[in-house]
């Protein structure tokens, strides 16, 4: 084997390996910190040990769906490992969505258990009506009513570690992405293709990572980036420390109170933490890498971080669907001087396949344009009963990502365009069919066209191109506000423009490209 390539662990077949073998090394060692509650790795494997027990005398079979909605929080670690020494599916879910798309979710992924934080709560009555196969309700924060307390119901459980046949081919993770249709799908990813993702922290790949690493998480959890980042500490045994959001006082808090080696984050984020009156007073001397993704960062935010935070950043491009690996732009790469670089994404991580694929099938040249195909052991096993859509994505081993962009000569990779329509905005993944589907339910609206332009602060923002049906009358605040009403607000258009048509060619098909170029005219990089 090219001993470039990372290996996984052989300690490691499955999630629930990493409690075990780590209680064993250092069982009094800080694993999780969240708040005022600090949990060492025997602690971690006991509590794991006990999701597990009570999941398993919930009477579900092997690979049934557990969801989790709620903030982040300590917890949801238990409950993940918890459900990967079950032999059970985690599905955590976007807090951010309005209950009718939660409530999409929680049926399409069959889930019997629903984890739910305090904040959510109010939510629970509605979901059980509208997802009848919810068969019990765990309040994360304390007693609510018609649901178990967390922690009782966890303690109820045998402390003793079930043990079962270990296959690391099984489904431990189901993250939901939507597609072009509008409606979301499970990538399934198995615990191989997670512990694979993961042996790169440990390999070095992406900064240098130790047992002696503090790493903090404000990156929500639902969310890729920040479930896979950050179990790169449980994987090492360094301390992961949890902050219920991405705020940037909490983060510089953090930073100072636990002498933080590592930190995930996106742009926008970075530029508030920069912003914040607490920045000046922040202690930012044990950092030794940032990794963000999400977005590329502009020259001028690098010159000020590094001014602040040292030159210590990492951008990682992958998707969901490759547990986030892909590409990285290493810290030797952000140099604000080399402003063309810092436009790509990096180059292609060692162990991990990339091409470039032209319309016409070709392998593209050094500068030409085409489709990236990623080969890697970390790309999921399909979506979760969506064989169709798997197999679009899924063709001959390699996974066909829908993003448009080209290799330099030095094989760094730029991204240019979508075939998809997804826009990102702050790192958070809009896709415009549902917009778009939402806003169709409007009876002054004959259709609409939903694109992402560029907003210096969050790299993309939505816009929605409206037709108005004959007679009627609209206003801006008008679409905002019912949009509001039926997604979530960070998926909500921040500007609409209304038009007489939608630009189509001879067939019908609508050109968003004409909507976009407007607005893009000019960018060097034409997705942020």
């Amino acid at each position: 084997m090219n001993p470039h390539i990372p290996a996984i662990d052989p300690r490691f077949l499955t999630l629930g390996d990493l409690c075990r073998v780590h209680a064993a090394r250092r069982p009094d060692h800080p694993a999780l910190v969240f708040e005022e509650r600090t949990t060492s790795w025997a602690a971690f494997d006991r509590q794991s040990n006990q999701v597990a027990r009570q999941l398993l005398s919930a009477g579900l079979a092997p690979q049934s769906r557990i969801a989790y909605l709620g903030k982040n929080c300590d917890r949801f670690f238990d409950v993940y490992l918890g459900a990967a020494k079950a032999r059970m599916v985690l599905v955590p879910v976007n807090w951010r969505l309005a209950s009718e798309e939660i409530a999409f979710i929680l049926n399409d992924a069959e889930a019997r258990i629903l984890f739910v934080g305090a904040d959510y709560l109010p939510l629970v009555e509605g979901l059980r009506q509208a997802v009848p196969g919810l068969q019990t309700v765990i309040a994360m924060d304390g007693p609510h009513p018609g649901c178990e307390a967390f922690t009782e119901w966890r303690d109820a459980g045998d402390a003793s570690d079930p043990a079962l046949p270990a296959d690391s081919e099984e489904v431990a993770l189901q993250l939901y992405t939507s597609g072009t249709t509008g409606l979301p799908k499970g990538a399934e990813l198995s615990h191989r293709n997670t512990l694979a993702a993961l042996s790169y922290a440990a390999g070095g790949h992406l900064g240098r990572w130790t047992e002696d690493d503090v790493c903090v998480v404000p990156l929500p959890l639902f969310h890729a980036g920040g479930v896979s980042y950050g179990m790169n500490a449980p994987y090492v045994g360094a301390t992961l420390v949890l902050l219920r959001e991405a705020q940037p006082a909490l983060i510089l808090q953090a930073l100072t109170r636990h002498r933080v080696t590592k930190l995930g984050l996106v742009p926008a984020v970075m530029q508030f933490m920069l912003d914040h009156p607490d920045c000046a007073q922040a202690n930012f001397s044990h950092l030794d890498c940032i990794t963000y993704g999400g977005a590329p960062i502009p020259p001028a935010l690098l010159r000020r971080a590094v001014q602040v935070m040292g030159p210590v950043f990492l951008q990682m491009f992958g998707m969901t669907e490759s547990a986030t690996l892909g590409t990285a732009l290493q810290p030797r790469d952000h140099n604000p001087a080399l402003p063309e670089r810092l436009s790509s994404c990096g180059q292609v991580l060692p162990g991990v396949d990339l091409r470039i694929v032209t319309l016409d099938g070709r392998t593209a040249l050094p500068g030409e344009s085409g489709e990236i195909l990623i080969r890697a052991p970390s790309i999921m096993k399909g979506y979760w009963k969506r064989p169709t859509e798997t197999a679009q994505v899924l063709r001959d081993g390699w996974y066909h990502t829908g993003d448009v962009g080209y290799l330099d000569a030095d094989g760094y990779l730029f991204i240019q365009d979508r075939l998809k329509d997804m826009i990102i905005s702050g790192g958070e993944n809009i896709y415009p069919a549902e917009v778009e589907r939402a806003l169709g339910d409007h009876p002054a609206i004959f259709e609409s066209a939903v694109i992402g332009v560029p907003d210096a602060k969050w790299g993309e923002t939505v816009k929605a191109v409206v037709v108005v049906r004959s007679g009627q009358q609209l206003t801006e605040a008008e679409v905002i506000a019912f949009a509001r009403g039926k997604i979530a607000a960070y998926k909500c258009p921040r500007s609409v423009d209304f038009a007489p048509a939608l630009p189509r060619n001879p067939s019908g098909k609508l050109l968003k490209r004409v909507l976009r170029e407007p607005y893009w005219a000019g960018q060097a990089r034409r997705v942020h």
